[in-house]
């Protein structure tokens, strides 16, 4: 990762691999990033996955990436392949898509 960690906006791009559609995954994911103040979305893929945009504080995108790898989701995750970037535009409340 590069020097995200002192700037405090950032977007986190996350591709959630497994049994993760139809079982309500994106609403947790809504809920939980919430919680944390962020913003951005979560989106069902044709292929089965999952794509979470997040954007906020990095500490808040971190715990987000923490929880969508932790085990305790709907469904069940098999990986998570993030990506950390500057937010790029910005994105109101958080959507299921």
């Amino acid at each position: 990762m590069s020097d995200l960690g002192s700037d405090p906006d950032v977007r986190l791009t996350a591709w959630v691999h497994g049994w993760v559609q139809g079982v309500g995954f994106r609403w947790w994911t809504r809920s939980r990033a919430l919680e944390l103040g962020l913003s951005g979305y979560a989106a069902n893929h044709a292929d089965g996955r999952v794509l979470v945009v997040a954007q906020g504080r990095h500490e808040a995108c971190e715990k987000l990436l923490q929880l969508l790898q932790g085990g305790a989701t709907p469904g069940r995750v098999h990986q998570v392949v993030a990506d950390w970037s500057q937010p790029t535009e910005p994105i109101v409340g958080f959507s299921e898509r």
